[in-house]
């Protein structure tokens, strides 16, 4: 191999041991989510097969889940497919399922990684709603990530989810529903999301140069950083994430003050 080919991978491990250099544990985000948008374009760009686009992405979430648990970070909440997802064509749709089947068999190989699902399981095959039922209820060895998965998912539908769960644990308990309604807060709401008991997002990273929510975790990234990346999902580096690791610690979080 001559010096000149060499000579680019050299840069760039050296840029990217100087951005993990220059990160401080204590600025790294304890929950981080990530819209892992772009395969359909990858694919694109090589004319290849919407699948193989998708099957990059999923390859590139085991990377990723990879650096994250090198790094510290604690909860990682995936994109993977939106309610508004489930209106492609029959076929892409049905590639699509089987590769995120593959993933959660992936994912329950790791014994580091707990695994809670986010979404309308009745909108999946039951196939893809039975391993993320058995994925979730599975307790790892020892747990240094935990991952939301997040198929099937609307941001409007959780808290349209939560409030139905709320009302029905009111009645449930025998509560007037005129007094809940008075004294009604936000913590009554947020103890029926599907990320009940965790840590809100610090930090919620968009691949595709897309600068949008598109539903994700409305009511949870009130108050989170948002890092909007030009590199689509597949191609998204180590580089990439460190930068935007660097990025978030460089800013001054004010939670609406």
């Amino acid at each position: 191999m001559s010096l000149r080919m060499e000579w680019p991978g050299f840069l760039y491990g050296f840029y990217e041991r100087k951005l993990l250099r220059s990160l401080e544990p204590e600025r790294i985000p304890r929950h981080i989510g990530v819209m892992v948008d772009g395969n359909r374009r990858w694919a694109r760009q090589f004319n290849a097969p919407t699948s193989q686009g998708h099957q990059a992405g999923a390859d590139k979430i085991h990377e990723f889940l990879g650096w994250c648990q090198e790094l510290g970070v604690r909860v990682v909440t995936l994109y993977m497919l939106s309610t508004d997802n489930m209106s492609r064509s029959g076929e892409e749709l049905d590639l699509l399922m089987g590769i995120i089947a593959n993933t959660l068999d992936r994912l329950d190989e790791d014994a580091d990684i707990s695994v809670h699902a986010m979404g309308a399981p009745e909108l999946l095959p039951d196939y893809l709603a039975d391993r993320l039922t058995k994925l979730t209820a599975r307790t790892p060895v020892r747990e240094k990530l935990h991952v939301n998965v997040a198929v099937g998912y609307g941001g409007r539908r959780e808290i349209v989810d939560a409030v139905r769960e709320l009302l029905h644990d009111a009645v449930a308990h025998k509560a007037d529903i005129s007094e809940l309604a008075d004294s009604l807060s936000v913590e009554d709401i947020s103890r029926f999301l599907y990320t009940r008991g965790q840590p809100d997002p610090d930090l919620v990273i968009r691949t595709s140069g897309e600068q949008r929510l598109s539903g994700f975790l409305m009511w949870q990234s009130a108050y989170s950083e948002f890092y909007f990346c030009e590199a689509l999902w597949p191609a998204f580096r180590k580089v990439d994430f460190l930068r935007a690791l660097r990025d978030y610690a460089g800013r001054q979080r004010r939670f609406g003050s």
